[in-house]
């Protein structure tokens, strides 16, 4: 088994001989064009910069024979055109899939060596390779997804007394909570989704094009399930209003409990505070690593690597930049 120490995290020679590894295990494939037929070009001096007044040397060029566009092999990924060294990137990405509960900004910036700024792009641009691109359904034939809802974010009732308002107690306590919906296959996958609110229609269209209508579905009391619950095989409900939450060991939804433990745990202990903006990221990140729970650290890392390709993701989409 390998470890921080590996090469690759390393030397930014050693990174993207493992990249390329990874990326092109059957030899260089051109992202403009998709050919195969390629040739590799000896280093590249680049452009003259400040930090490098004789000009950057560009290394692991290659060049299509059919197109006769130059790239390398992070062109197309989320590490394109950054200035952070690769075995920087690479041992962010480790660390990032190796954090059960995540890492904040600030210690990915002081392990790394980098700004907050740059850690916390960097982060984002490493929760978008996680992203599941949503084609297979969950569940199945023979299968049960449990589905539930959660609130993420501070109480009013936790507001510092100047700062509430004489009639703000009695409005309701999750005002500034952030909703969330999740759906776990028993033994298996999760896909959560921030919604701006928790209605019916929502949990519906969340259901119908994330979930196998031929699965058994466990909620609780939720009105909002009652009518879709009738398209699956079965809806099994759980009153947890009446304190129940185990009937005849089947009926529960103690998976999806779990699920929302790990999420809260590293949402209140990690993370302190989530924007409203890029909660929907810091769940993709949990419920990647809820995914790939069955494999080490350094497999899911190498599946997270595999994710960044045609997965871009820039300053300006994040929303920062108009901040």
């Amino acid at each position: 088994m390998t470890d921080i120490f590996a090469p690759h995290f390393q030397s930014e020679d050693a990174a993207r001989e493992h990249l390329e590894a990874l990326h092109w295990p059957n030899g260089p494939f051109c992202p403009h064009c998709g050919s195969v037929d390629a040739k590799r070009l000896p280093p590249q001096k680049g452009r003259k910069t400040k930090a490098h007044p004789e000009g950057m040397i560009r290394k692991g060029v290659v060049q299509c024979n059919d197109c006769r566009q130059q790239y390398t092999v992070t062109v197309g990924t989320v590490f394109e055109s950054s200035k952070v060294a690769l075995n920087k990137w690479l041992l962010a990405n480790h660390l990032l899939c190796a954090s059960k509960k995540g890492i904040s900004g600030h210690q990915m910036a002081r392990m790394l060596g980098v700004t907050y700024k740059t850690a916390w792009f960097m982060m984002h641009r490493i929760r978008e390779a996680m992203k599941d691109d949503g084609s297979e359904p969950l569940g199945g034939l023979g299968e049960t997804i449990e589905a539930d809802e959660t609130y993420v974010g501070g109480k009013i009732s936790n507001r510092h007394a100047k700062q509430r308002g004489r009639g703000e107690q009695k409005l309701s306590p999750f005002r500034d909570k952030q909703p969330v919906v999740s759906l776990v296959e028993r033994g298996g996958r999760v896909r959560s989704f921030h919604v701006a609110n928790v209605t019916g229609n929502t949990l519906r269209h969340i259901l119908v094009t994330n979930a196998d209508r031929g699965s058994w579905l466990m909620t609780d009391e939720h009105n909002g399930y009652k009518a879709v619950g009738k398209e699956f095989t079965g809806h099994g409900v759980v009153a947890h209003s009446r304190g129940e939450y185990v009937r005849s060991t089947y009926f529960h939804t103690n998976t999806i409990e779990g699920f929302f433990s790990l999420l809260k745990r590293g949402i209140i202990g990690t993370y302190h505070h989530v924007s409203e903006a890029h909660l929907h990221r810091y769940t993709t990140e949990f419920d990647f690593r809820y995914n790939t729970r069955k494999m080490n650290d350094f497999e899911r890392a190498e599946v997270a690597l595999l994710g960044t390709i045609g997965k871009r993701l820039t300053y300006r989409r994040t929303g920062l930049s108009a901040a």
